[in-house]
């Protein structure tokens, strides 16, 4: 059995997330129904992870298993051709047969946009606020999450994980040249709707109604319910999702 690593994008704006749901389409449903069609058997399909529903990325990967050698380079192309606009494939590359999309993942980074001006084709990527925010402010706050590791206080209640346990290695605002701004955050896994509440905390601090204190303290108290309303998801992107080389049977180019 040869497993695979298929590297892609996608606009969440039409899905209930990645992972396959009851109730509604998902990116990861899309993705198997496209496999198997190709491949004329039932594929299963693994993510690095889950996005919630209108989470965007500019790259996810995920692994399927195929009982034969394939050529990457025409399944990119035939896949290209069966998945909808909204999602496309960039590459496929084979790893060993025990390589993880989600386990052996050593970090992720996501961005999340927020801008104060009214641009209509904008309004589906970024998050906007209605006045000013301190975000010098904002970083000194974020610089107080690499202290911490256990990060309860910004999980979604009642979850399935064994662990809240996260280490951050980067949190940063910084502006872009639309005069729009953007958080990045990058550690070795997050928690459901980790990122999304951590913003939503951090705009209390650049509107001044929580202090750099009080940001530390809702931290230390571990609980959802002291941390700010969570951000919304239209204006979140994974963007990267990196591994260890040596998982790749050829260079990961």
């Amino acid at each position: 059995m040869q497993r695979y690593f298929i590297y892609l994008a996608y606009d969440g704006t039409n899905y209930h997330g990645w992972q396959i749901q009851p109730n509604g389409i998902s990116v990861q449903e899309c993705m198997m129904k496209a496999l198997s069609t190709f491949l004329r058997r039932d594929i299963e399909v693994i993510g690095a992870g889950r996005t919630d529903a209108g989470v965007h990325a500019s790259l996810m990967v995920a692994h399927f298993d195929y009982d034969d050698l394939l050529d990457p380079n025409s399944v990119t192309e035939k896949l290209n051709r069966l998945l909808p606009p909204d999602i496309s494939v960039y590459k496929i590359c084979q790893v060993k047969p025990d390589a993880h999309a989600r386990f052996d993942a050593t970090a992720r980074t996501y961005k999340y946009f927020v801008t104060t001006a009214k641009y209509p084709f904008n309004r589906q990527y970024r998050c906007r606020v209605y006045n000013s925010l301190d975000y010098e402010c904002m970083n000194q706050a974020a610089r107080l999450l690499f202290q911490y590791s256990d990060f309860t206080s910004f999980s979604k209640l009642h979850t399935d994980v064994k662990t809240n346990i996260c280490h951050i290695t980067y949190a940063e605002w910084t502006q872009e040249e639309d005069g729009s701004w953007v958080f990045t955050i990058r550690a070795d896994r997050f928690l459901r709707n980790m990122v999304r509440a951590i913003v939503g905390t951090l705009i209390e601090v650049g509107r001044g109604k929580l202090s750099l204190e009080g940001f530390r303290q809702v931290i230390e108290q571990k609980d959802r319910c002291q941390a700010g309303t969570s951000a919304p998801g239209h204006a979140l992107f994974l963007v990267n999702v990196e591994y260890p080389e040596d998982i790749f049977l050829f260079t990961n180019s």
